[in-house]
């Protein structure tokens, strides 16, 4: 099968296998990229003042400016993808648990509804990496493993 949808596979019971994983590989490829994207963003700025971001909220329990917040967020968001593509079984909750305080951070910023709603599809899409991730390197089994298992 390919990522077009048409079917390479004769078999049919490979079909949503098949499909599985290489949504899995997507979604790995994805949120280990993009949160690394993100994170050393954070020190460049490049998309965006980052720090307009942070709720004033947030911003008066955390330590330092909200410059140094965004830049200890670049930092875990860099660490979170490195953890995806290393154990995407915990990387997926961890990219999960940081959207949903990312979400909270932009309900109490105000007028970011539509960027916090995004999130929360992304933050289900992280779950379902982690989902696939169990499903495909079940605890106590490596990749190598895997691999012989299926052939």
């Amino acid at each position: 099968m390919t990522l077009l949808g048409r079917a390479t596979a004769t078999d049919p019971s490979l079909r949503v296998p098949t499909a599985a994983h290489q949504v899995f590989l997507l979604l790995r490829i994805g949120f280990t990229v993009l949160p690394i994207v993100f994170g050393l963003d954070k020190f460049a700025n490049v998309l965006t003042d980052w720090s307009r971001y942070l709720a004033p909220q947030i911003d008066s329990i955390v330590p330092g400016t909200a410059h140094q917040a965004m830049l200890a967020v670049g930092v875990v968001e860099i660490v979170a993808g490195l953890v995806v593509a290393v154990l995407p079984r915990f990387g997926g909750p961890l990219v999960a648990a940081w959207l949903a305080g990312i979400i909270v951070d932009l309900l109490l910023l105000g007028g970011y509804g539509d960027v916090a709603l995004r999130d929360l599809g992304l933050l289900l899409a992280a779950l379902g990496l982690s989902r696939l991730a169990w499903a495909f390197h079940p605890a106590g089994t490596t990749a190598d493993a895997d691999a012989r298992a299926r052939a």
